[in-house]
């Protein structure tokens, strides 16, 4: 069983992007990693040149930034990562730069790889998430938050990104068949220094053919977006010890804060008792 890991990234130093970090978490797991870094801003590619050289093969690009509809030009950056995978690969493993996998998953997803391998109805491996928001002690709780994503597909040229790169789909339009494993990603794309996310934040309007956020304040606030959190008790990946050591803001959020929404309220009220989620977005077919 041969793996090859792929992302992408553009500027992931000036809007403080764990990249290094995603990349270490799979590495144990590819024989080999594709980076697609993007026209950067910042120091970028020297930084990715300067990580694993024996694994690493960087792909410079250039974004079209005529792909404004939906963000697909993030699609289409990681299809340009994911086309360069050798045929002689049989997994792709897909991480985006504000993505990690914890190291306690590394048996459970190689031996899941192994598993499903021979099985050729299984097009893909579906991760659970969890979503830190504004500290790495809390993750959201509201149901807008994806719950599940493809993250290792077959190294099959019929697959490709799907709208803003979240998941994937073949050609010409239908939705992968995946195993569900019992490992988790972590989500980090809410948690970044605060001046950074600012910056992020009006960087990704444009990338999505919007006008600048409403009302967007000069210093960022989490605390300005009434999120319902939860205090996170597990342990974070080694590979995000020292990044969070480093952590230089204050986040004391409202725990008191249930329910996003009326609609949130109601789609966990529905899953406490039943386990299904009204009006879930899956974009896979979950094979039992």
């Amino acid at each position: 069983m041969k793996v090859c890991g792929f992302s992408f990234v553009r500027n992931g130093v000036k809007f403080d992007y764990p990249f290094v970090e995603a990349i270490q978490s799979v590495l144990p797991l590819c024989d080999k990693f594709i980076v697609a870094v993007g026209n950067s801003d910042d120091n970028t590619l020297e930084v990715v040149k300067n990580m694993n050289k024996e694994k690493i093969e960087i792909l410079q690009t250039v974004w079209d930034e005529s792909l404004r509809t939906g963000g697909r030009v993030f699609a289409d950056e990681t299809n340009k990562a994911f086309r360069a995978i050798p045929e002689e690969y049989d997994w792709a493993f897909y991480i985006q730069g504000d993505e990690v996998l914890h190291e306690k998953y590394i048996p459970v997803v190689r031996e899941e790889m192994k598993r499903w391998l021979p099985h050729e109805e299984v097009e893909g491996l579906l991760f659970n998430y969890l979503h830190f928001f504004g500290s790495y002690d809390y993750v959201g709780l509201k149901h807008s938050w994806y719950r599940r994503e493809i993250r290792i597909i077959r190294n099959r040229k019929d697959i490709f990104s799907y709208r803003d790169a979240q998941g994937f789909r073949k050609l010409p339009n239908n939705k992968l068949r995946v195993k569900l494993i019992d490992a988790w990603i972590y989500h980090y794309g809410y948690v970044r220094e605060p001046q950074a996310m600012r910056d992020k934040r009006l960087s990704s309007a444009q990338l999505y053919g919007s006008t600048t956020p409403a009302n967007e304040p000069e210093i960022f606030r989490y605390e300005a977006f009434k999120e319902p959190l939860k205090r996170f008790d597990g342990t974070h990946p080694a590979v995000m010890q020292e990044r969070i050591r480093r952590k230089n803001w204050d986040f004391q959020p409202d725990l008191t804060i249930k329910y996003a929404s009326l609609k949130d309220k109601f789609k966990r009220l529905v899953a406490k008792v039943t386990g299904w989620i009204p009006f879930e977005y899956r974009n896979y077919r979950l094979l039992r």
